[in-house]
């Protein structure tokens, strides 16, 4: 599941990816824009920030910007970043593995099934960028 740690800073990242390159927009315009506690943001940003995801310059005129371009940002590595491994439980991780102590993984039927819902995320989330969620956002704008 998805935390607010994650929502939170995916509505960041897709407010930067929006922004004209560059561009630096503060934390405050941020978190008032998308009602994200200030705080919690400063926290969200200092973790994407040491993953590589933004830049950031203290000061007057400061503020984030991406540190790549929108199209070189997969969705699923900043919600790894955010929120650890995809995967349901934790034996159907790639990256987080941990081994059950209640079951046989070779016959466990729950861990198979769970490793298909873990590929089907990573399916969708590891082939989506920045910018294609800014393509789609506008596709549903210009629909209304």
């Amino acid at each position: 599941m998805l935390t607010k740690k994650g929502k939170y800073g995916l509505k960041a990242m897709m407010h930067l990816a929006g922004v004209a390159d560059g561009h630096l927009v503060s934390a405050g315009e941020i978190a008032q824009r998308h009602q994200i506690p200030r705080k919690f943001l400063d926290n969200i940003f200092i973790e994407l920030r040491n993953a590589g995801f933004v830049l950031s310059r203290k000061g007057k005129g400061g503020g984030f910007c991406l540190a790549r371009a929108a199209d070189d940002i997969h969705i699923g590595n900043i919600i790894r970043t955010l929120d650890g491994a995809l995967a349901p439980i934790a034996c159907a991780s790639k990256t987080d593995y941990q081994a059950c102590e209640d079951c046989n993984e070779t016959e466990c039927e729950v861990r198979r099934m769970m490793l298909e819902v873990r590929e089907a995320i990573a399916n969708v989330l590891d082939h989506r960028t920045l910018a294609d969620s800014m393509v789609a956002d506008e596709l549903m704008l210009s629909s209304d």
